[in-house]
């Protein structure tokens, strides 16, 4: 039997979810692959004290920085933040909380949360600030820390294609965190660029399958922001 988990607009899929002192985890990277209207929704709802899991803060203007501005976010849980002066200031100033991660502890973080293991151990960051407060352990001669999986209330993700049933493919470097994230909530929304018929997808193809996917909003239009414009001179 078809499902159909298509919302008429990120408003509408965020509206019995969303609530103050939640833990959010947002797809992408820089401002690639980010669910940009579906931020936008959550700034317009109001809702505060959120915790934000995501490799960075987006920019001042745009992606996770708008949430910054109207001081919606209470926490961070990322691994780099430097486009971010919004950011900065509030943590500077003890207004905004930061549990920094080395990248690929906080990615698997989240799929270690994705799939029901509550721990794991790794090598990096142990002799540093990064292993404090935390359990470690000697394996074969080499000191590692203990790190927890990491499971959100809501994911919110950026998708390129997907079929009325939730199955999701995204496209090149936008893929980055989203499938994992997909995995490590309780709610999953997903904004994408292109439903097509169930079946349309070779099921090879599928990145996401739609049992990790509870609803989608379709976008009828997508702002592809450049982060960082680097060109040649010309000669």
């Amino acid at each position: 039997m078809a499902v159909n988990k298509v919302f008429p607009d990120a408003t509408a899929a965020l509206a019995d979810v969303l609530r103050d002192g939640m833990m959010v985890m947002s797809g992408g990277f820089g401002l690639c692959g980010i669910p940009s209207v579906l931020i936008e929704a959550i700034r317009a709802s109001g809702v505060k004290d959120l915790t934000i899991v995501s490799n960075n803060a987006g920019i001042d203007d745009a992606g996770l920085g708008l949430l910054l501005q109207t001081r919606q976010v209470r926490k961070m849980i990322s691994s780099y933040v430097g486009e971010n002066a919004t950011f900065a200031k509030q943590y500077l100033a003890g207004e905004l909380e930061i549990e920094f991660n080395p990248q690929g502890t906080l990615a698997e973080r989240i799929r270690a949360g994705g799939a029901g293991i509550p721990a794991f151990y790794t090598a990096t960051g142990a002799g540093t600030q990064i292993a404090e407060g935390k359990e470690t352990k000697v394996f074969d001669g080499r000191t590692y820390i203990m790190e927890r999986g990491l499971r959100a209330d809501l994911a919110i993700v950026h998708a390129w294609r997907a079929d009325p049933e939730g199955n999701l493919v995204y496209r090149k470097t936008a893929r980055n965190f989203n499938p994992i994230m997909a995995t490590a909530a309780e709610m999953v929304v997903a904004e994408i660029e292109e439903l097509v018929p169930a079946g349309t997808i070779d099921p090879d193809h599928i990145i996401t399958p739609g049992i990790f996917v509870n609803r989608m909003v379709v976008l009828d239009h997508v702002e592809k922001r450049i982060e960082q414009r680097t060109v040649r001179k010309r000669a």
